[in-house]
């Protein structure tokens, strides 16, 4: 355990090594963790869905590039073996999933993935499913496994289902929904506001940037969280910030501790002027958590699921629809 959070802090012999393949071994063999009841929320959709079919709803675009060589598949929902979990903070678990070493995941950044689970039947004795989106948190070039990083609540059907698999049980996956398509150097500047495990799809796009040698795009960070001991994934960040000059990182939580050295409170208009890239057509902003901040920030996405109008703290400071991207 205390090898593979090694590796998963240190960026360059492993998530930016672009020849690295692993085959699917467990990582997690020496630590088991007892898993209470919990619930999910990840890359920023708070949303769940019972379904009596396979179909999905409207969420983006699946993408139609996955093929042969691809362990994905957008049409046909497909078995993951869960190879092992652990625990990344008092309510957030890390689990790795499994495929062929052989073919890629067939993830694009920044994209997602739709997971389901059974959840009764209905009065015609059909299935139902509770449906979540997901953002994997490893490199999408990594061969042979995913990891998915969910937070925990005492309410979420989907995290009940994930808080029983046992290493060798199986997850259906079906994907990857393209949000947003990143390309090198797209921007000369983008910001990004997450909130809890909202950072998993910055931290598909950050590494994406820090992974190219000639991506030149600069990078700041604005994440709240509620204390310090729920910022997810804090020591990778901070080492990928200290080991990459176009990185600029900020925390604020609304519980800081007695030695906490970042920002308090809800993020406001005067952090985003200070952390955040200025209004401009070279500008993205990127937007990602739960509801009330989304709301706070930037607004919410319209109900057709289209980004639909900026309002909030960004609208205030200028920035319009092109340069806002909300997951």
């Amino acid at each position: 355990m205390a090898h593979f959070f090694k590796r998963l802090a240190k960026p360059a012999p492993i998530a930016f090594n672009r020849g690295f393949t692993s085959q699917p071994k467990s990582s997690f063999t020496s630590f088991r963790i007892p898993f209470g009841a919990i619930a999910a929320f990840s890359g920023g959709i708070s949303y769940y869905y019972h379904f009596s079919s396979p179909n999905l709803v409207h969420l983006d675009e699946i993408s139609e590039e996955t093929g042969a060589n691809s362990a994905l598949n957008p049409d046909k929902w497909i078995e993951f073996k869960l190879l092992d979990r652990a625990k990344v903070s008092h309510n957030a678990h890390l689990f790795r999933f499994s495929f062929d070493p052989t073919v890629k995941l067939g993830l694009d950044v920044a994209s997602c993935l739709i997971t389901r689970a059974p959840l009764g039947q209905d009065a015609e004795g059909k299935t139902k499913y509770v449906i979540r989106p997901y953002t994997p948190i490893s490199d999408p070039d990594s061969r042979g496994y995913f990891d998915l990083l969910i937070k925990v609540y005492p309410e979420g059907k989907m995290s009940q289902h994930f808080a029983s698999l046992k290493p060798g049980d199986v997850v259906e996956v079906k994907g990857p929904i393209e949000k947003l398509r990143y390309t090198p150097n797209m921007k000369k500047h983008i910001g990004m506001i997450a909130g809890g495990t909202g950072i998993t799809p910055m931290l598909q796009v950050i590494e994406a940037i820090l992974k190219t040698p000639d991506d030149n795009t600069q990078v700041s960070l604005l994440y709240a969280n509620i204390s310090p001991d729920d910022i997810l994934l804090k020591q990778k960040l901070d080492v990928l910030a200290a080991s990459y000059p176009n990185l600029k990182i900020f925390y604020t939580v609304d519980n800081p501790s007695k030695n906490w050295k970042g920002g308090s409170g809800y993020i406001t208009k005067d952090m985003a002027v200070k952390g955040l890239p200025a209004p401009s057509d070279d500008t993205l902003i990127l937007v990602c958590g739960p509801p009330g901040m989304m709301n706070h920030i930037s607004g919410d996405k319209a109900k057709d699921h289209s980004q639909g109008e900026v309002s909030g703290i960004l609208k205030e400071l200028g920035y319009t629809e092109q340069m806002v991207y909300k997951f």
